[in-house]
């Protein structure tokens, strides 16, 4: 995690809550950990290249802070943006942070909203990844939640999917659009058929 450290966009100042999430992020979790938070960074810095504009501090700061909370229950965003409020007191873009904190919970930005635009897309662009580390995401989604029996499962994630795939567009910045979008379909999609063929295989015939 020490590449993390170097990365959080505050320097030297608030080292402690820094240290705390790094901690946060380092609890075993399934996909929701440090590699997560450090491939979001990434993701960030590609849209910056790409020509993306966005407020660079807030933004990094909720990508920070905007798992910050992972227990997979109703409202893991709500508490995290609530640290964010707290940690961040006297921080002059706090109430931009928890505000970008709580958006991620349904990443649906306003056209006009360039800092949640930015954010949303760094959150969802493992969607676009290559084949391997997007069986590798899909397999720690389901360790995340692996007190959730199978069938539950299958029907839950299938509507995440599907809910995916409704959406006019998986991103919302032109840069991702041009370059994520397509890929990113694709998985989802190749993930749902694989969800409903397992469903399919469980039904007696």
């Amino acid at each position: 995690m020490s590449n993390l450290v170097a990365r959080w966009p505050l320097g030297d100042e608030l080292a402690d809550t820094r240290d705390a999430l790094v901690a946060a992020y380092s609890t075993g979790r399934g996909y929701h950990d440090g590699r997560h938070l450090a491939e979001v960074l990434d993701r960030l810095d590609e849209l910056r290249k790409g020509g993306e504009e966005f407020d660079d501090v807030p933004v990094r700061l909720a990508a920070w802070f905007h798992d910050a909370v992972y227990d997979g229950a109703p409202g893991d965003e709500e508490r995290s943006a609530q640290w964010a409020d707290s940690a961040l007191s006297g921080v002059p873009c706090a109430a931009e942070v928890s505000r970008l904190v709580r958006l991620t919970e349904h990443h649906r930005p306003a056209d006009g909203d360039a800092n949640g635009c930015a954010l949303s897309d760094a959150d969802l662009a493992i969607l676009a990844a290559g084949r391997e580390r997007y069986a590798e995401y899909a397999a720690d989604v389901r360790r995340e939640h692996d007190h959730v029996p199978d069938e539950e499962f299958r029907t839950g994630r299938s509507a995440v999917l599907r809910d995916l795939l409704a959406k006019p567009a998986l991103f919302h910045t032109t840069y991702a659009r041009e370059h994520w979008e397509a890929v990113a379909r694709g998985n989802v999609a190749a993930e749902l058929s694989r969800l409903d063929g397992a469903c399919g295989d469980a039904v007696p015939r």
